[in-house]
C-alpha cells in the first residue's frame, strides 16, 4: 500500500473517530453507569463483528452455535455497543464513500487492503472510545465519593447562585 495514502487515511480516521457521534455518547454513557470496564466493552462493538467473521471463515463447515445469555451489566453493555456500532450512520458513510479512496488497485489484493484498512477503523475506535469508556467510569467512581458530591453541589449551586444573581442585577 503506498505510505502516504495509509497515513492520508490514518489521519482522516483520526479526525473522524475523534468527532463525537453515538458510539463516543454510548461509550460515555455505559462508562458512567457502570465503570471503566462497561465503557471498554461498549466500544468493543467492531471488533466482535471482525471475530465473527474470522470464526464464520474458519468454522465455515460447521452449523450456527446458541449465544449464551448477557446476564452482567457489562455484557448488556457489550451488546448495546455492539447494536449501536451497527446502527451508526457516521461508520456506513465512512465506510461506504471514503474507505474506497484509500486503496489501491496497484498496490495488491483490494479485499487485504479493506480488511487492513478496516482493522484500523476497529483499533482505532476502541482506543478512542474505550479510553471515553474507561475515563467515564473512572469518574463516576469519583463522583459517587460524598465528599466528590458535596462539592459538586456546592460548585453548581455557587454557578446557579452567581448567574442568578447577575441576571437580576441587569437592566
Amino acid at each position: 500500500m503506498n505510505r502516504s495514502l495509509f497515513i492520508t487515511y490514518l489521519l482522516t480516521l483520526t479526525v473522524l473517530m475523534l468527532t463525537p457521534g453515538p458510539d463516543m455518547l454510548f461509550c460515555l454513557a455505559s462508562g458512567l453507569k457502570g465503570g471503566p470496564r462497561s465503557g471498554l466493552l461498549a466500544a468493543t462493538g467492531a471488533a466482535y463483528l471482525l471475530w465473527l467473521g474470522i470464526r464464520a471463515f474458519h468454522h465455515r463447515n460447521q452449523g450456527v452455535g446458541e449465544e449464551k445469555q448477557a446476564g452482567t451489566s457489562a455484557n448488556r453493555a457489550y451488546w448495546r455497543g455492539l447494536l449501536t456500532n451497527l446502527l451508526n450512520p457516521k461508520v456506513a458513510l465512512f465506510t461506504i464513500a471514503l474507505l474506497p479512496q484509500f486503496t489501491d488497485p496497484q498496490a495488491g489484493n483490494l479485499a487485504f487492503q479493506f480488511l487492513g484498512l478496516g482493522a484500523c477503523v476497529v483499533a482505532l475506535e476502541i482506543a478512542v472510545d474505550g479510553t471515553v469508556g474507561i475515563l467515564a467510569g473512572r469518574l463516576a467512581r469519583l463522583l459517587r465519593a460524598r465528599n466528590a458530591r458535596r462539592n459538586l453541589n456546592l460548585t453548581a449551586g455557587s454557578i446557579y447562585l452567581g448567574l442568578g444573581a447577575k441576571l437580576a442585577l441587569q437592566r
